[in-house]
């Protein structure tokens, strides 16, 4: 038997893209259903190291750099009024962050790359960095191992629980009237009447506007709305440790530990399609650099190792796209969901709802990738 619902706006995933904006949307009034996947898939939101991290970003793309840091600058507001809402910490802090430099050849690499971002996005569309010494970082982090020569700082950084996150902004969807359904893989989707029938398991939806927001998934069904979403797969690999005493809330690109004790631990970025298996191999490249960093993680256990999937565009930005084809239809996919849930609540939600486009996120259009255009 097929159940017959109605909803102002569809949102097709309920990923921490697709929950951000729900959330969003719901706070402003809007009646909001999610439909999200199998519980089984891919889900990137599940899977990822929970940093809220601006440095090194925006490099050769000034607007992602600003975009970037405007949500970090939203986030402090954002994760209070999540949990006014809620009752639900979603664990954040904003203490900077460290990239940590084995080597002079590391750090200056470090250096060249902020450099270039501040040249591009101007003083006031970059983050603010420091070049810290060894004896700067043995202050901020201790156990810090004896081949960490420096780093580069940016107060601009912090980290937050993405699990917690996602549970939040389900549950602010809810508490705003909004409603999230999981096991609805989307099987069809047409625009009918001014609006949109979505066809998900035995239940279809007529929504008045939909956003596509399904990870990985959201290149299939984009193209069938007319926009063209070249979306691929890639892996990375973390490792959780046992957890023990607070020892330094700074997280770092490559460790850190969270509110509960365990250090989080990675990354890597390898192209294995969509195997999201955790490899050995990699588990040990991850962990010998981790122990270079700091020592002392040779001595704790590992508990928990997982591979997920990013989602990434060829040039690895954001696409944000309403389909010209079909109005009220938006593209919303990126692979940085904790960093951008800010600011695809409070400034992108906007927009789909039928504000005005945020500044410089024309730079975000799909049509980017149209070869023909280009040419």
């Amino acid at each position: 038997m097929t159940t017959m619902r109605e909803a102002e706006v569809a949102i097709v995933g309920g990923g921490l893209v697709g929950a951000a904006i729900g959330y969003g949307l719901a706070r402003s009034g809007a009646r909001v259903l999610v439909l999200d996947g199998d519980e089984r898939a891919p889900c990137a939101s599940r899977g990822n190291f929970g940093l809220v991290w601006v440095q090194g970003k925006g490099e050769g793309c000034p607007a992602y750099a600003r975009w970037t840091l405007l949500s970090a600058d939203l986030w402090h507001g954002f994760a209070r009024e999540l949990e006014d809402a809620t009752g639900i910490a979603v664990g954040y802090s904003r203490p900077g962050g460290v990239v940590l430099a084995l080597s002079e050849v590391e750090l200056a690499g470090e250096r060249a790359i902020l450099e270039r971002i501040r040249r591009e996005a101007g003083d006031e569309g970059s983050a603010d960095f420091e070049i810290l010494d060894r004896p700067a970082l043995v202050e901020m982090l201790p156990g810090l191992g004896p081949e960490v020569v420096g780093g580069t700082y940016s107060p601009a950084d912090g980290h937050a629980n993405p699990l917690f996150l996602l549970r939040a902004l389900r549950a602010g969807i809810a508490a705003h009237g909004g409603r999230c359904r999981g096991g609805r893989r989307v099987a069809a989707i047409e625009a009918r009447d001014g609006g949109f029938r979505v066809v998900a398991r035995e239940e279809t939806v007529f929504a008045e506007r939909i956003v596509l927001a399904a990870g990985l998934g959201t290149g299939a069904l984009a193209g069938r709305l007319g926009v063209e979403v070249p979306l691929a797969p890639q892996h990375g690999q973390l490792l959780v440790t046992e957890r023990v005493h607070p020892l330094f809330d700074i997280p770092t690109d490559a460790v850190r530990q969270t509110r509960e004790g365990s250090f989080l631990i990675g990354y890597s970025h390898n192209d294995f399609g969509f195997d999201t298996a955790a490899r050995p191999a990699i588990m040990r490249n991850i962990a010998r650099r981790a122990v270079r960093l700091f020592p002392f993680l040779g001595e704790l256990r590992v508990v928990r190792s997982w591979g997920a999937l990013r989602v990434l565009t060829p040039d690895g930005l954001p696409i944000y796209q309403e389909s010209a084809r079909h109005p009220g239809a938006f593209v919303a996919t990126c692979h940085s969901g904790v960093t951008l849930a800010a600011a695809h609540a409070l400034r992108l939600a906007p927009w789909i709802a039928g504000g005005a486009l945020p500044d410089g996120l024309d730079a975000f259009a799909a049509g980017r990738f149209d070869v023909r255009k280009a040419g």
